[in-house]
């Protein structure tokens, strides 16, 4: 019976990840709360080990992590055009993700994974990439001031 505890609670205190983790979503969008060419929620709070799921509510928009601008060792993704894709965050830090064909509209988002260990060399990025934009050029920098 005691060895039986014994492999319980080892159980419980080992458990993976998966057991505790939250998933959530991020609609592309046409048109949102924010304006056109949108990602909602734009910014995300989430905690290691969580899922994010980048839905394809609209056609022709897909996530893509975007290039020095998430944390050093993280792995990158690229959604496929107009399809969902499925997202699991294992490193902390700041991830700037964009719509790759309306990345020039600014269509951005952020996502924070538990402490936001990279925010000040994101910001340094961000400032280059918003010369990118030809619309919405403080949506990148107005979204990393909500973190």
């Amino acid at each position: 019976m005691k060895a039986l505890k014994i492999v319980f609670l080892s159980l419980i205190v080992l458990s993976p990840l998966s057991l505790i983790s939250a998933d959530y979503t991020v609609k592309m969008l046409n048109n949102g709360k924010e304006g056109l060419m949108v990602f909602e929620p734009p910014v995300l709070s989430i905690q290691p080990g969580d899922t994010v799921l980048f839905k394809a509510t609209d056609v022709s928009h897909n996530s893509a992590s975007i290039q020095g601008m998430i944390p050093q060792g993280a792995a990158p993704w690229m959604g496929a055009m107009s399809q969902d894709v499925q997202v699991t965050f294992d490193k902390e830090g700041v991830y700037v993700y964009q719509c790759t064909p309306h990345s020039m509209m600014a269509m951005v988002g952020v996502i924070k994974v538990g402490a936001p260990t990279n925010l000040e060399q994101i910001k340094e990025k961000a400032e280059s990439q918003k010369q990118l934009f030809v619309m919405n050029k403080e949506r990148l920098s107005g979204y990393l001031s909500e973190l």
